[in-house]
């Protein structure tokens, strides 16, 4: 019997990437508090979705992708890039001394095509970045420190989607061996 492999296994290793079941019409606000001031720091998000199939689910409803294989995927959609000074209606800063800011994922943006209502067979997860650049630290000289963080929104089927196979929407590009 094969074990329990987390998304965080499956795409990019422990803490490096979150995992949320959505509908398409799900707006979320994701709120980054850094220890410090983010005055004239730059945000860029991105989004892809890629298709994975089969996806099973244990007793408690998790997702095991310990089968699961990515079939095909969706061209990267740019969300917002504030670098530059330029400003966007998904980064909304709260506090810049305090280093809070708010990331918006927009809904009906990530993943407009069918799902399948069956939630185990060629399910589109949208994989959205938020990519962020400091300052160099004019005391020491020290580079502007970039990192990123993903997200990982295994969209489902609702009353309202499209019923129908992600393969088939426009833009899908099979991945072959």
């Amino acid at each position: 019997m094969a074990g329990v492999l987390t998304i965080g296994n499956y795409l990019g290793g422990p803490d490096n990437i979150q995992l949320e079941q959505v509908f398409p019409g799900d707006q979320k606000i994701l709120q980054y508090d850094f220890p410090g001031a983010i005055t004239n720091w730059s945000f860029v998000i991105k989004s892809q979705t890629i298709v994975v199939n089969p996806i099973t689910f244990d007793r408690a409803g998790e997702p095991n992708f310990s089968n699961s294989e990515v079939i095909g995927y969706f061209p990267v959609v740019n969300v917002a890039d504030t670098t530059g000074g330029t400003t966007s209606t998904y980064v909304r800063p709260v506090n810049l001394s305090a280093g809070t800011v708010n990331i918006i994922v927009p809904k009906n943006s990530l993943y407009a095509g069918p799902i399948l209502p069956d939630a185990r067979q060629n399910v589109p997860i949208t994989i959205f970045s938020v990519t962020w650049t400091g300052v160099v630290d004019p005391v020491t000289n020290t580079p502007a420190p970039t990192s990123t963080h993903r997200w990982a929104f295994l969209q489902s089927w609702t009353a309202g989607v499209t019923p129908g196979d992600p393969v088939t929407y426009p833009g899908f590009t099979a991945i072959t061996v």
